[in-house]
């Protein structure tokens, strides 16, 4: 009986991706280009440049991916901060708690926050830099006046705005809330509004924002003033990037 011949079955074979080109691989693919690019005497250094540019720009579409996935994933952990300090103005989440709070999640997920401050003609400009680990960073600043309520001396004054200044930039990069404390289960307070100082915060976002924006805001709270101080924080952090064609981040 002759023999039967059988066709070996094909395994299915896991499909590549080759014609997917990830970040990863594209910019692997561009530096063995520029090697190859490199050992070519025939090469011109426009040619180069051109290609150093482009790489620049994959690492740097690469960092901004790690910094908005690690992002997501970050905003989902991060709880609102009690108001635990006390001012004259009212109740507040101290500098302390917050970064207490959110410096085991930033660590987590690869990012780190650093701020520089800098005394101009107008005040003191507290700047946050929101850093990740890939390369990519954000910043937002806050411009105050020098603190002189309660007869704080010239240092106290610079002290309490940095402090100030810390807090709300820290809040406006990583889009926190703040919550007055648990009361046991006594009956809710009278909404608290924002201070003076805060309500002239945002009115100088608002003066600076598209006017449907504008229209917006005044449907909504009618004023600055009328603005409840728990909605703070997210509201400066909207209106800043509202405000952005006109009022550019540095």
């Amino acid at each position: 009986m002759p023999s039967q011949t059988q066709t070996p079955q094909k395994t299915p074979q896991t499909r590549t991706d080759a014609a997917v080109v990830t970040p990863a691989h594209e910019s692997t693919a561009i530096i063995q280009v520029i090697e190859r690019a490199a050992l070519n005497p025939d090469v011109d250094i426009d040619k180069m440049e051109r290609l150093l540019q482009m790489q620049e720009r994959v690492l740097d579409r690469q960092a901004l991916m790690a910094y908005s996935t690690a992002m997501a994933a970050m905003q989902t952990e991060l709880p609102s901060i009690a108001e635990r300090g006390q001012g004259n103005n009212g109740n507040y989440a101290t500098l302390e708690d917050i970064v207490d709070t959110v410096r085991p999640i930033l660590q987590c997920h690869g990012f780190a926050v650093s701020f520089r401050i800098q005394t101009q003609e107008r005040g003191i400009q507290v700047t946050g830099v929101l850093m990740h680990r890939d390369g990519h960073r954000e910043e937002t600043s806050m411009l105050l006046p020098a603190d002189g309520s309660g007869n704080k001396n010239a240092v106290q004054a610079f002290g309490s705005s940095t402090s100030y200044g810390k807090r709300y930039v820290l809040c406006a990069l990583l889009n926190i809330t703040t919550r007055g404390q648990d009361d046991n289960g006594q009956a809710a307070a009278p909404v608290k509004l924002v201070t003076p100082f805060q309500a002239g915060q945002i009115k100088q976002l608002i003066a600076v924002c598209p006017p449907a924006t504008q229209e917006w805001f005044v449907g909504k709270y009618a004023s600055a003033e009328q603005v409840p101080r728990s909605d703070f924080d997210k509201l400066r952090a909207s209106l800043q990037k509202r405000a952005q064609p006109n009022h550019q981040r540095h």
